[in-house]
């Protein structure tokens, strides 16, 4: 059952960040799904490659007319590609630094 939906913040394994509008989450699933429109969104490409009789899907940028192989994604028998995803975390914290309320430090590393 879907408990909720929020922007998400992943990092593939070539270190290629995508920021995704409207994730849902399930707290019970063991996977997640990164759709073909959100890996566009993001100005990257995709292309499905054979390389030694085995199929991958590629993504892919164009940098001053070159086209760079971004990250490589493996394919399970059943057609679904699959790689690792990991999500970005960030911290903020606000510091009062006086006693004036309306002025506050904001601060993050």
């Amino acid at each position: 059952m879907i408990k909720g939906s929020e922007r998400a913040n992943i990092l593939l394994p070539n270190n290629s960040k995508l920021g995704i509008k409207d994730t849902l989450y399930l707290p019970e699933s063991r996977r997640n799904l990164l759709s073909f429109k959100d890996v566009c969104a993001h100005g990257y490409h995709t292309e499905t490659i054979d390389e030694d009789k085995k199929e991958y899907l590629y993504i892919i940028s164009y940098m001053s007319g070159q086209k760079l192989v971004l990250e490589k994604l493996h394919v399970f028998s059943s057609g679904i590609y699959y790689t690792i995803m990991k999500s970005i975390v960030t911290n903020i914290m606000i510091h009062q630094n006086c006693f004036d309320l309306k002025i506050f430090m904001l601060w993050h590393d």
